[in-house]
């Protein structure tokens, strides 16, 4: 699994603007640099947190999804995502 590669990808939503459009425009062209497996790519661009979640993906960083709206995410789609994962 690559989630470094996830937990970076996040990141440069943050970051990087022209990065952050095409993650909104085309999600699945943007992240083909990326080294992410199929189910990775499947549950990121599903906007999946609670599978991201169990992958180890950052909580954190994943709300950078969110925040921005990328992979379909927003702010209470994510919380109530992410709140469905037993703790």
């Amino acid at each position: 699994m690559s989630v470094n590669a996830l937990n970076r990808l996040c990141r440069e939503v943050l970051r990087d603007h022209a990065f952050r459009a095409a993650m909104k425009d085309n999600p699945a062209k943007a992240i083909e640099p990326y080294n992410l497996t199929q189910e990775e790519k499947k549950a990121l661009l599903a906007g999946d947190a609670a599978t991201l979640h169990r992958m180890g993906v950052n909580d954190f960083m994943m709300g950078y999804l969110a925040r921005f709206g990328a992979c379909g995410l927003n702010v209470p789609l994510y919380a109530e995502r992410i709140r469905s994962v037993p703790h």
